[in-house]
């Protein structure tokens, strides 16, 4: 394939597909802190599309500050039973509200109530604090739908650089690397 996002779609429902991969949507985010180290986590993909990589996270998280101080970021999935890996280099934007609240609304109620008991990245002075929380909460939204918090949204990762590795037991790894520049892809391969 000549489009790199046309191949990582093609790559991820692959993975989608493969039942002895758990978490089929898991890609490792990492930003620049504060002080310029990288920081790494794994997070949920929800989207990849001709505008970008969308993943959803609490805005005030340290990731959440970290891009909104340094747009600077970088993605790397590893599918290991497919041997595929995708390291993807650009800059995140915020997504819209509209965008946000779409996403919110296709988590389940866990999910959000958890959201909405936790400050991601905050210091826990403990867990049944959480615990207790929670139960408050659903106790709260129990007949009612759970609205979209002001601190939770997500980001949208607009790729400059994109490279392929299909893994080989060899290590004669075939690597794809594609730079975009003034509007076009260019592919160039890469030594294992």
């Amino acid at each position: 394939m000549n489009h790199p996002i046309e191949q990582f779609q093609h790559w991820w429902q692959q993975a989608k597909a493969d039942p002895t991969l758990k978490q089929r949507s898991a890609v490792c985010i990492s930003t620049l802190d504060a002080q310029g180290f990288p920081v790494g986590r794994f997070v949920d993909l929800k989207a990849a599309d001709q505008n970008g990589f969308t993943f959803c996270t609490h805005l005030n998280s340290q990731k959440g500050a970290d891009l909104r101080r340094n747009p600077k970021v970088a993605m790397t999935a590893w599918w290991d039973s497919l041997g595929y890996q995708v390291r993807v280099a650009g800059l995140a934007a915020e997504i819209s509200r509209a965008d946000a609240n779409r996403y919110w609304q296709s988590r389940n109620r866990d999910a959000q109530l958890t959201t909405l008991a936790c400050q991601q990245s905050q210091p826990l002075a403990s867990m049944q604090s959480i615990k207790d929380e929670l139960t408050t909460l659903g106790t709260h939204y129990q007949e009612q739908a759970i609205p979209l918090p002001d601190n939770w949204g997500g980001f949208i990762i607009r790729p400059l650089s994109i490279e392929f590795l299909t893994f080989a037991q060899s290590r004669l790894h075939l690597r794809e690397f594609y730079q975009y520049e003034q509007g076009v892809w260019h592919k160039t391969l890469l030594q294992p």
